[in-house]
């Protein structure tokens, strides 16, 4: 294995760097958003509980117990219930606009890493033929065996070292996304349900 990298030459180097922080960006936000998924499922019967009994002690407490985006922005609801529904609603919003990044975190740095690691892949690919050609234009018909051998494994190790990192970085920055739209929806639906309830527009 490490002279199959050692054979892939120096571009391997920022291609192996790319493939360790995708996979910490990648473990990092698989955690973090099945945490969060908990959380946020016991927080939902939590803070609906409190409220039906309007012991806003209780849906305060349980706010900072859950810790999530979705409990900061029920927590901003409850800080701002004596406000006018339209000043409520605003309050919430702002608040919510402040903790969809954190959904977000890293995911540019696994896209980008994404499409880098194609990129370095190919610019192995190319810079393995340049060599290849020049073994062959410099000896003949056929050049030094040797030097063509670790020209064409530069360019074909590269190659498989940038798919390697950039094909699960790519399909998981797509997967993250969809988690992000997914939880902004939960948050939507639960928040509206808060703001029902603090206007009286549901039942308490």
């Amino acid at each position: 294995m490490f002279q199959t990298i050692k054979n892939g030459g120096i571009l391997m180097v920022p291609i192996i760097m790319c493939g360790l922080a995708s996979l910490f960006i990648i473990i990092e936000r698989l955690y973090y958003f099945i945490n969060v998924k908990k959380r946020d499922q016991k927080f939902e019967e939590d803070i609906c509980g409190a409220l039906d009994k309007r012991d806003y002690s209780a849906a305060e407490s349980a706010c900072i117990l859950a810790d999530t985006p979705c409990a900061d922005v029920v927590r901003t609801a409850l800080s701002y219930r004596n406000l006018n529904e339209a000043d409520l609603k605003e309050a919430v919003q702002t608040k919510m606009d402040s903790v969809v990044p954190k959904f977000e975190h890293l995911l540019t740095a696994l896209g980008t890493i994404g499409n880098i690691s194609t990129l370095l892949g190919l610019l192995g690919t190319v810079t393995g033929n340049i060599k290849a050609f020049g073994v062959l234009g410099n000896g003949g018909s056929m050049g030094d065996p040797a030097l063509l051998a670790n020209a064409i494994a530069e360019a074909l190790v590269t190659t498989v070292g940038g798919l390697t990192v950039s094909i699960p970085s790519i399909i998981f920055h797509n997967y993250f996304n969809s988690q992000v739209n997914h939880k902004i929806r939960d948050m939507e639906s639960l928040v509206t349900k808060v703001i029902f309830k603090l206007t009286g527009k549901a039942p308490v």
